[in-house]
């Protein structure tokens, strides 16, 4: 109860974000429904089904990283002065952040099942025009408590990561860091890079080709039966450009304040340095997922007879717009993590046009040293592909 009376009275930016979390929580449910019904119409091939069902696991873990994005940024889950007298300590204010989270992801999840019933005729009428009957399995049962059990990965999965990510880590208990100036480089640039290198060499040793049977990625949908090492390949590559992701923001923030740096480069240097661990990770997602999006375009340009399917479509948006909402409220994190900062920078008479000329070099430096880098990566991820 406690969850909806401040979800009623929150600002309407913060509401806006809990709908987008539930506007994709809806994506991955009707997603995880899809591949139920797959399996209800075709029972014979139950391997191409949970293919579909382990695809589902990329939108899951975008939805749960947005849904942790948006939890992080709500004023509700910070601890502030009277909350303590009323009963509403740090870990308190964690499982409401968490219920809370739940709370948008149940909303989502009904709203996929709604849909994909009347999409299937099953409330009343027939099948939708425009759909294909054969991807939600129309005319075959599903059953039901299997799809709310399966359904229900999705909150639990969101409100899960929402506890752990803010959960007290001091002995204060409060969830947000003093604003301090951290510059320590992050350790996992080297072992990110190695990862992504490594994966890069799976992928090219196991890879049949574009031409070969079976050397097209199996995407949910349309295709099915390609070598386990061309996924694994992709996956650690993506998993090293996440984890090289601070590093690599780090590296940005230094070679700002190489050489004799003016104020304003020193100024942006300094706070890339110090919020590379913040911005980090959901950058590398973004990159990650990124150089994914390029390298399956290519690889599928490659074959024009095997377009993308729906469900492939709606997987895609799910994850990018997931993805590229983490990153923004990452950086909207930031900037109010830097408020005090900002504020004493004021008062020491900077403008407001260096604070923003600032921002923007930031900016630059970002895109300047990470979109070569997601573009080498995805072009040698293509290259055994469609050659």
């Amino acid at each position: 109860m406690l969850a909806l009376r401040l979800a009623r009275g929150s600002h309407p930016l913060v509401l806006l974000r809990r709908l987008f979390v539930a506007i994709a929580a809806a994506g991955t449910g009707f997603l995880l429904l899809s591949a139920v019904g797959h399996a209800a119409g075709h029972p014979a091939t139950a391997e191409d089904s949970l293919v579909r069902l382990l695809w589902c696991a990329a939108p899951l873990a975008a939805t749960a990283q947005f849904a942790v994005s948006t939890a992080r940024t709500d004023p509700a889950a910070r601890l502030q002065r009277g909350m303590t007298a009323a009963g509403l300590g740090p870990l308190r204010l964690t499982l409401l952040a968490a219920a809370s989270t739940a709370l948008a992801c149940i909303l989502g999840v009904l709203l996929a099942l709604l849909v994909f019933l009347h999409l299937r005729g099953d409330l009343g009428g027939s099948s939708s025009a425009g759909v294909d009957s054969d991807l939600l399995g129309a005319g075959h049962p599903v059953p039901l408590v299997g799809a709310l059990m399966l359904l229900a990965t999705v909150p639990v999965t969101a409100a899960a990561a929402t506890a752990v990510s803010l959960r007290p880590r001091d002995e204060t208990g409060s969830t947000e860091p003093e604003v301090r100036l951290r510059t320590t480089p992050p350790s996992g640039l080297p072992w990110g890079i190695a990862l992504a290198a490594a994966g890069l060499a799976i992928e090219a040793y196991t890879s049949p080709g574009a031409d070969a049977p079976g050397g097209l990625l199996p995407l949910p949908g349309r295709m099915i039966g390609s070598p386990p090492g061309v996924l694994a390949g992709w996956a650690l590559s993506a998993f090293g450009l996440v984890l090289a992701g601070p590093g690599l923001v780090h590296l940005c923030g230094r070679l700002l304040c190489a050489g004799r740096p003016g104020a304003l480069r020193l100024l942006s240097g300094r706070v890339l340095q110090e919020e590379s661990h913040r911005l980090g990770r959901p950058l590398g997602v973004l990159c990650a997922v990124a150089s994914a999006t390029y390298a399956a375009v290519k690889v599928y340009e490659a074959s024009p007879s095997r377009p993308f399917g729906p469900l492939t479509a709606l997987g895609a948006a799910v994850v990018l717009a997931c993805v590229t909402a983490s990153a923004l409220t990452a950086a909207l994190e930031s900037r109010s993590a830097r408020a005090h900062t900002t504020a004493a920078l004021r008062r020491l008479g900077a403008s407001a046009s260096v604070l923003h000329r600032a921002a923007a070099l930031r900016t630059l430096a970002l895109l300047l040293v990470l979109a070569p880098l997601t573009w080498t990566v995805a072009e040698m991820a293509t290259l055994p592909l469609v050659h």
